[in-house]
């Protein structure tokens, strides 16, 4: 598993990182060929090769247990579409509330962090509940775990957030307040390079 680069605050990979990296997403790519039918690795890793904070990105999620791969490609605005995944909601993304919101309206045992906010840190964005579901349709995911997902403002503004799980063969989508946190709920979450 790859490593942070502790040395800089910068979001930039040092050379041996950044070999490391492109040899696990490679690695990766080549095992599942399912999820990106028709893509060639060699573009793919042009792409990453000319954006090195997208790469930097893709570590992150990496290194938090998403195990990110292609899924898709945008062919009109030339980009490649990475999401976790991880059998399970990546594993150093759980046990964190929806938002700050619902992370500072707890009076009790808050979690370290929030999915929102980490996300944005990573410079990833949560899958939406379609994202989700193509996601779902490429292999069955979270068959034990839960991943919130994108909450549209109506029902965030009323308290909730909501979250994905495959159970039965089925993907369900559910609710919670924005504050609860369970140590099976994490996040996923997706990139274009």
């Amino acid at each position: 598993m790859t490593k942070r680069n502790n040395t800089s605050n910068k979001k930039e990979l040092s050379l041996e990182q950044h070999e490391e990296l492109l040899r696990a997403l490679k690695a990766r790519f080549e095992k599942n060929m399912h999820r990106h039918k028709g893509l060639e690795w060699a573009k793919v890793q042009a792409k990453l090769d000319a954006n090195t904070e997208k790469l930097w990105s893709l570590n992150e999620m990496e290194i938090t247990g998403g195990e990110p791969d292609v899924v898709g490609h945008d062919k009109k605005k030339g980009e490649y579409i990475f999401y976790d995944c991880s059998a399970e909601s990546p594993k150093g993304r759980r046990s964190v509330c929806y938002d700050r919101e619902g992370l500072e309206s707890r009076k009790k045992h808050k979690p370290e962090n929030n999915a929102i906010d980490m996300a944005t840190a990573m410079g990833i964005e949560l899958l939406t509940e379609e994202q989700y579901r193509a996601l779902q349709k490429l292999e069955n995911f979270d068959m034990k775990t839960s991943s919130w997902v994108q909450t549209p403002s109506d029902i965030r503004e009323l308290g909730g957030a909501l979250f994905c799980d495959c159970r039965f063969g089925h993907v369900f989508v559910y609710h919670n307040g924005a504050e609860s946190y369970y140590a099976a709920r994490g996040f996923r979450g997706s990139l274009r390079v």
